[in-house]
């Protein structure tokens, strides 16, 4: 009775070996580098209508932040020191980001 449980075991390890050894090539294959590369070209070919638009809403967002500063400072309220610099740091960063997009890209 032990030889034929041993035997039973070893068929269903080599079967299960067999099963994932013949599966395992579907699923080696990297999914999506055609995908990649599309995304890759259509942001090349977007790229400076991209680094116009962050510069455009760069500065329609700071005229609106610069008038808001601007608008507290006058009605008296000279606590404005988080505002200034979470209006410069957005500034910084729209600009940043056509600059993080072209090192990323290579364009």
């Amino acid at each position: 009775m032990k030889n034929y449980k041993k035997i039973h075991y070893i068929r269903a390890a080599t079967l299960t070996a067999l099963f994932y050894c013949l599966i395992s090539p579907s699923f080696g294959q990297a999914p999506g580098i055609q995908e990649f590369g599309d995304a890759t070209r259509m942001v090349k070919n977007q790229y400076h209508a991209l680094t116009y638009t962050a510069s455009i809403l760069g500065a329609i967002f700071g005229l609106v932040g610069g008038l808001r500063i601007y608008n507290n400072w006058q009605s008296g309220k000279h606590h404005i020191d988080a505002q200034v610099m979470g209006w410069l740091g957005a500034f910084i960063f729209l600009q940043l980001i056509a600059v993080i997009i072209g090192a990323m890209y290579g364009v």
